[in-house]
C-alpha cells in the first residue's frame, strides 16, 4: 500500500492569503501607539524601515524554498546545507515561535472578546479559539483557505475603510494639502535614532511571511510558487504598514497618546464613531482568528516534518485518512494551546520572538553555505542574491535579537539548553545523525 502523502492543493493566492493571515495587517492599528511612542511620530517611518530589512531575510527563504521544496521552512533548509545535527537545533528552536504563537494569538483573542462582553470567562474564549481552528485544520487546507479569503476579506474592508475616514477626518481639518506629508517617515524630532528602534519593535510584525514554507508539500509547482509567495506576502504586509500607519499618523501626529495600548481603538472612534470603533474591534477578533488557523496550520507542518524525520513522537506524521492533514500534529498544537488558560498576554509573547530570530538568521547562513557548497562544485550563482543579501540578512536579524527583553531571551535559552539534551539523547552522544539519512531526504526533493 502506497504511503499516505499531504495533498497539493495550494496556489499562488492561497499561499499569499494564508502568509497575511499570519501576519495579521490589522496588527500595525492595534499597536499603533506602541510604535508612534517610540519614533515620536515616525511609525511610517519605521514600518518602511523595517519592510526593507526584512525583505533580505524574505529573499533568504525564498532561495531555499527554491531548493528544497518541503515542508519543515528553516528546519529543513540547515539540515540539508548544514548536517542534521544544525538542522535539528534549528528546528528546535522554531518551535519556540511554532510551537506557541498560536496559544498568543488565541489568548489575545480571547482577552479581546472578554473586554466586551466581561460576563463570559477568558476561558471559555480561548476554548471555543482552539477547538474551532483545530476542526477546520483537520478537515483540510481546501476548507481553512476559503475561511481565510472570506476573513482576510473583511479584515482587508475594515483596513480600507480606516485609511478612508482617517484622510476624510484629516482633510476636513486642514484641506487636501494636508494629507501629504513627511512627518509619518521623520516624526517630530526629525532624528534617525527613534526611526530605528521603532524598526526594530515594527519588524515584529512581520514574523509568519515564512510560515508558507510549511506548506511546500502542499503547493502546486512549488518550486515556483513558494518563493513567489514569500516575497509577496512581505512586500504587500509592508506596503500595508506604511500605508496604514502613515494615514492613522495623519489623523493623530506625535508620540503622546493617554493610553498607548487603546489608541487604535481611541482613534478608530474618533474618525468613525462608536459604530465604526464596534467594526473595529470585530475585525480585531476575526482578525486573531485566521492568524490562530495559519499559526497551527504551520505549527502542524513542522511537528510533522519532524516527526517524519523520526526526531520528534513518529505519531506526529500520522494523517488523518479521511482529510489527508497531520491530525495528531494539528490537536497537539491545540492542546499546547491551553497553556494559554493560565498565562497573561505580556508573558506569553515572551515565548515567541527569540526562536524567531535565530530561525531567521540561520535561513541567511544555510543560504551562505549553500552557495560555498554549489561554488566548490563548479556551479555559479548570484553573488549579490546568495551572499549580499543573506548577509545584510543576518545583520539585520542579529540586531533585532538584541533589542528583545531579558525574559525572552532567558526562556530562548533555556529551551536551546533543553534542546541540547534532546539531542545529545538522540545522538548517543553527539556520536551519531539524528535518524534521518540523505537518502530520505533526496527522495522527498523529487517533486
Amino acid at each position: 500500500m502506497a504511503q499516505q502523502t499531504l495533498v497539493r492543493s495550494l496556489n499562488l493566492r492561497s499561499l499569499v492569503v494564508f502568509g497575511l493571515a499570519y501576519m495579521t495587517p490589522l496588527i500595525v492599528i492595534g499597536t499603533f501607539g506602541v510604535i508612534a511612542s517610540i519614533t515620536s511620530g515616525a511609525s511610517a517611518g519605521a514600518y518602511a524601515l523595517a519592510t526593507a530589512a526584512m525583505l533580505f531575510t524574505a529573499h533568504s527563504y525564498a532561495r531555499m524554498a527554491s531548493v528544497y521544496p518541503i515542508s519543515g521552512s528553516a528546519y529543513t533548509y540547515v539540515r540539508a546545507t548544514m548536517g542534521a545535527k544544525p538542522g535539528f537545533m534549528v528546528g528546535w528552536m522554531t518551535l519556540l515561535d511554532y510551537l506557541f504563537l498560536p496559544m498568543v494569538i488565541w489568548l489575545i483573542g480571547g482577552s479581546y472578546l472578554q473586554a466586551q462582553f466581561p460576563a463570559i470567562p477568558l476561558a471559555v474564549w480561548i476554548i471555543i479559539f482552539i477547538v474551532v481552528t483545530t476542526v477546520v485544520n483537520v478537515v483540510g487546507m481546501r476548507v481553512a483557505d476559503k475561511v481565510n479569503v472570506v476573513l482576510m476579506t473583511f479584515q482587508a474592508l475594515v483596513l480600507v475603510l480606516f485609511v478612508l475616514f482617517s484622510i476624510v477626518s484629516v482633510t476636513s481639518d486642514g484641506g487636501l494639502a494636508s494629507v501629504f506629508s513627511i512627518a509619518p517617515f521623520l516624526g517630530e524630532a526629525g532624528e534617525a535614532t527613534p526611526v530605528v528602534a521603532g524598526a526594530a519593535v515594527a519588524a515584529y510584525a512581520f514574523l509568519g511571511f515564512d510560515a508558507v514554507t510549511t506548506m511546500s508539500e502542499e503547493t502546486i509547482e512549488p518550486r515556483k510558487t513558494v518563493p513567489k509567495a514569500i516575497m509577496l506576502i512581505a512586500l504587500i504586509g509592508g506596503g500595508i504598514f506604511v500605508v496604514v500607519s502613515y494615514a492613522v499618523q495623519l489623523v493623530h501626529p506625535g508620540g503622546v497618546f493617554e493610553n498607548v495600548d487603546a489608541a487604535g481603538f481611541e482613534i478608530a472612534t474618533r474618525i468613525g464613531g462608536a459604530a465604526f470603533a464596534a467594526v473595529f474591534i470585530a475585525a480585531l477578533v476575526i482578525a486573531q482568528f485566521t492568524s490562530g488557523i495559519a499559526a497551527q496550520t504551520a505549527g502542524s507542518r513542522l511537528l510533522y516534518a519532524m516527526g517524519r524525520d523520526r526526531v520528534m513522537p513518529r505519531i506526529l506524521s500520522r494523517l488523518a485518512p479521511r482529510f489527508a492533514t497531520p491530525v495528531v500534529a494539528i490537536v497537539a498544537i491545540g492542546l499546547v494551546g491551553l497553556i494559554a488558560l493560565a498565562m497573561d498576554v505580556t508573558t506569553s509573547t515572551s515565548f515567541i520572538n527569540f526562536g524567531a530570530f535565530i530561525s531567521f538568521a540561520m535561513v541567511n547562513v544555510a543560504v551562505l553555505v549553500y552557495w560555498s557548497q554549489r561554488r566548490r562544485a563548479g556551479e555559479s550563482l548570484s553573488s549579490l542574491a546568495w551572499v549580499v543579501a543573506p548577509l545584510l540578512g543576518v545583520v539585520v536579524v542579529l540586531t533585532l535579537l538584541t533589542q528583545l527583553d531579558i525574559h525572552a531571551i532567558t526562556l530562548g535559552i533555556a529551551w536551546m539548553v533543553i534542546g541540547v539534551i534532546v539531542l545529545a539523547v538522540l545522538t548517543r552522544g553527539f556520536r551519531v545523525n539524528p535518524p534521518e539519512t540523505v537518502d530520505e531526504l533526496g527522495e522527498k526533493l523529487e517533486v
